[in-house]
């Protein structure tokens, strides 16, 4: 019962294909040809040109992004610890008020 039983290998059903035999050719030199010259492929995208003001506007682009980006995530911290304060706060007054309740009985 807790021995695990090992599935056996199912037999295959209907026609089975026989496996190929592949013969192996062989390479007849037929003379002295030169191999062709080799040409170079051309490129059908423009090359980009990296100009001072190219780059200025890249540096300035990605640092906007950098300062973008790093408000946002402040933000979101500043907004996460607000509410954790704010939770808190609610938490001691309502815990003072129970308390003050509990000994007026």
């Amino acid at each position: 019962m807790f021995r695990p039983k090992v599935p056996t290998m199912p037999t295959p059903t209907g026609q089975v294909t026989p496996p190929v035999v592949v013969e192996s050719t062989t390479v007849v030199p037929a003379g002295q040809v030169s191999p062709p010259a080799p040409v170079s492929p051309t490129s059908s995208r423009p090359t980009v040109q990296l100009t001072p003001g190219t780059a200025l506007a890249l540096v300035g682009g990605g640092t906007a992004v950098v300062l973008v980006v790093g408000a946002v995530l402040v933000s979101m911290l500043l907004a996460v610890a607000i509410t954790g304060v704010s939770v808190a706060v609610c938490a001691v007054v309502l815990r003072s008020l129970l308390a003050s309740e509990m000994k007026r009985r």
